[in-house]
């Protein structure tokens, strides 16, 4: 048995991050010592390890919850978390997604803006009505005429 510095060395999961998973029930809560300090075995350091790399794989504390509910148990049918592992992956390739058409939006925007003297700002436009002002990525034209 050790105490939660170790446990946390040995995980790579913060002794906070420790304390607060036993405390929404991710991790079963540690034994105590005589003098009422944490003490953790071996499978809670695994565990800990497992949930480190369920997160970094960016699974969410439900799901990590139902993961770790199926590896206790020897007899689950490994459907079950294949489905689990499909929905993260299709909510990832969704973000993904939805990211890759933020930054060609954004893009549109740089390529529309001048970046000069003039106040006119399509970018400041686009946030402000959601539309881009025709016209503005041209060199010297604006809403407001040529360039002077």
């Amino acid at each position: 048995m050790i105490r939660i510095g170790d446990a946390a060395r040995q995980s790579g999961v913060s002794a906070k991050a420790i304390r607060h998973y036993e405390m929404i029930d991710l991790l079963r809560p540690a034994k105590r010592d005589s003098n009422g300090y944490r003490a953790y075995s071996d499978i809670d350091v695994h565990e800990l390890r497992f949930i480190k790399r369920a997160r970094t794989l960016g699974f969410p504390i439900e799901t990590i919850r139902e993961l770790l509910s199926l590896w206790r148990d020897r007899s689950r049918p490994s459907r079950k978390v294949r489905a689990l592992a499909e929905g993260h992956l299709s909510f990832l390739d969704a973000r993904i997604q939805a990211t890759e058409q933020m930054a060609l939006s954004l893009r549109r925007l740089i390529e529309a803006c001048g970046g000069d003297h003039r106040p006119d700002c399509p970018i400041l436009d686009d946030l402000s009505t959601g539309q881009v002002p025709t016209g503005t990525n041209q060199p010297g034209k604006s809403r407001r005429g040529p360039a002077r």
